[in-house]
């Protein structure tokens, strides 16, 4: 395996991390003792260990059920960006850890600020859909967010550098999203408190 290919496999892996590191190990995990993966590179085989599946799998479910909650959701994904940014940084260089010193600090840097990336983009999209009082739009975005990370868990392995590629056209797209959104929300509160009669 080139080296190329290890660090787009590592990315894909820190791209996934950023949104659910829980969901993203416990789904590997999974995959791998399917033979969906196999063999994972790197340091990466104690993932289909069932024990650490099950412990990521629950902390998965938990941050699921915890984000239906609108305003929980939000205090759960500002908590977690001192969280994801490093367990991308980690999973990058697990998966880069066979390779010479110089992939493995490449694979973390690039892998931590991917994870950055892609958790900062979540964390907008979770503001935005936290101003509507109620779950449906949190759970759609739960099941969108484990449907890209089951997507990548998988295609990562078999098509790494078309995989990678379309996760970061994806992100491009979420932060242009993000950044119009906010725009647009920012516009119409200015222009609600400007037209708003003084106070008496």
């Amino acid at each position: 395996m080139g080296a190329l290919t290890t660090l787009a496999q590592s990315l894909g892996l820190a791209y996934a991390a950023g949104i659910n590191p829980y969901a993203t190990v416990a789904l590997l995990g999974i995959a791998d003792r399917l033979g969906w993966v196999s063999p994972l590179p790197g340091a990466l085989s104690p993932i289909s260990n069932p024990l650490i599946i099950g412990l990521a799998g629950t902390l998965a479910v938990i941050e699921f059920l915890t984000t239906l909650i609108p305003g929980l959701a939000s205090l759960w994904e500002t908590v977690h960006t001192a969280i994801r940014p490093p367990a991308a940084a980690a999973l990058a260089v697990l998966t880069a850890w066979q390779g010479d010193a110089a992939l493995i600090l490449v694979a973390g840097l690039l892998g931590g600020s991917l994870g950055l990336a892609t958790h900062a983009t979540k964390l907008g999209l979770r503001y935005t859909i936290d101003t509507s009082p109620e779950p449906v739009s949190n759970a759609v975005m739960n099941i969108a967010e484990l449907g890209v990370i089951a997507t990548l868990s998988y295609a990562i392995w078999n098509h790494p550098y078309l995989t990678i590629t379309a996760a970061i056209a994806l992100l491009v797209t979420l932060v242009l999203a993000v950044r119009l959104v906010w725009r647009t929300m920012r516009r119409t509160f200015a222009t609600v408190f400007h037209t708003a009669p003084p106070a008496k």
